[in-house]
């Protein structure tokens, strides 16, 4: 059985990879919003060769190619239910046309060949699945360090003054992340004033507040001060009717005016040079 389809899958690969992307075109799904064109026809032949390597070829080889092709769909945003129902298509399209190509074969045989087959479009699509789901993992897990290395980085503006911009929604991950990074950026720039720019925070509310106050008092604890700049009219209008109070925190309406007043905190001041 395996040596025949060693032989039968290769002369019939184009007319196999014809039906199955018929098949899956008619069934629709995420990657024909897309991708459709070039670059799903290549890779839905690297797909139909990948899952045919498992009839065809040695393990190492299969389990490599595997792996490659995972990670690529999961690069190009392939679901997972769309590849684990093209695998259950191809099995029916490899036999199927197995069938029609042998009319003489017996009742018995069909049956014995359709268990081999039952086996291999299980088999591989247990293998996929984990090829895919580590691919995935291993994805989210590189973004997330990604995301927590950029996320709101103390910058020092001048000596003993730094900045920390935040941009985006702040929910409890986040504020932590914000919270490690404002204390160690602190200690490591030895910042005697810390502005907390919400300059791109879209929406202020009283979750986020609370989080600005701990991260303020925070501020406080490890012996700087703590300014929060970028308080637009609405953030304003919306923290007064929530009842948030921040008198014990020094705010102002721009970053600009914010320096010029951390600057006058640290004794210093702008001043206009005439050359």
């Amino acid at each position: 059985m395996q040596s025949y389809l060693a032989k039968f899958i290769p002369e019939h690969k184009d007319e196999i990879l014809d039906e199955w992307m018929k098949s899956m075109k008619a069934k629709g799904g995420a990657p024909f919003h897309f991708d459709e064109g070039v670059v799903f026809e290549k890779t839905s032949r690297d797909f139909v060769e990948v899952i045919l390597a498992r009839l065809t070829k040695g393990n190492h080889e299969y389990e490599k190619q595997l792996g490659e092709f995972s990670e690529r769909i999961v690069t190009l945003g392939w679901p997972l239910t769309f590849a684990t129902t093209g695998i259950q298509i191809l099995g029916d399209i490899v036999y199927n046309l197995m069938m029609n190509n042998n009319p003489d074969v017996v009742f018995e045989k069909h049956q014995e060949f359709w268990e081999i087959f039952r086996e291999w479009t299980n088999a591989v699509q247990n293998e996929f699945v984990n090829a895919y789901t580590t691919i995935w993992e291993k994805t989210i897990s590189l973004q997330q360090s990604a995301l927590k290395e950029l996320s709101a980085p103390l910058i020092p503006v001048f000596d003993k003054i730094a900045v920390l911009p935040l941009v985006g929604t702040i929910d409890s991950e986040r504020a932590r992340q914000i919270m490690e990074n404002l204390l160690y950026g602190i200690v490591k720039n030895k910042s005697e004033v810390v502005l907390i720019d919400i300059t791109g925070v879209p929406v202020v509310d009283t979750v986020v507040a609370h989080h600005l106050i701990q991260a303020a008092n925070a501020v406080r604890l490890v012996g700087s001060r703590c300014m929060l700049v970028g308080i637009r009219a609405e953030i304003a209008h919306t923290l007064t009717n929530l009842g948030i109070k921040l008198n014990h925190i020094t705010t102002t309406s721009t970053l600009q005016r914010g320096i010029e007043q951390a600057l006058e905190m640290t004794g210093r001041k702008i001043v206009e040079w005439e050359g």
